[in-house]
């Protein structure tokens, strides 16, 4: 996979779990060249980073205040070489809605064959704990891409 250029990692409101997957997987493949952005299936346009994401990301000196959440698209879709996703669910629901991304969707967890729990509104434990497992697939995926 060291063709890999564009990475996008998908969650449902782009405010929580992608950001912060998005900004560990930025920080460990800066120096491959390669771009790393977020979307939501269901994002809540234009929002910030959920206060949580933030305050982990910060906990790791990593910066998401500037995030604004983005609506996933075919279009945006189709400039990724990998899109990673974090439930089984969104995986089907962009290859039956975007048949042409077939075969660049992939869990983040699909090495280990693992979801990452949505934390939205369930406090900082359960923020914490899908990090734990958004650190899990991050590290298993970046065997692959810098392979």
């Amino acid at each position: 996979m060291s063709t890999i250029k564009r990475v996008m990692v998908i969650c449902t409101g782009n405010i929580c779990r992608s950001p912060m997957a998005a900004a560990i997987l930025q920080e460990e493949l800066r120096s491959n060249d390669i771009e790393v952005t977020s979307a939501g299936l269901g994002a809540l346009g234009g929002h910030e980073a959920d206060a949580l994401a933030v305050m982990l990301m910060e906990e790791r000196g990593l910066d998401v205040n500037g995030h604004r959440a983005v609506q996933f698209d075919g279009q945006r879709g189709l400039a990724c070489d990998l899109i990673l996703v974090m439930e089984t669910a969104q995986r089907r629901a962009i290859e039956q809605n975007w048949t042409l991304l077939q075969g660049r969707v992939y869990r983040l967890g699909h090495w280990g064959k693992f979801d990452v729990d949505d934390p939205y509104q369930r406090g900082e434990q359960a923020f914490r704990k899908s990090l734990t497992t958004i650190d899990r697939g991050v590290g298993q995926w970046l065997e692959v891409i810098t392979a």
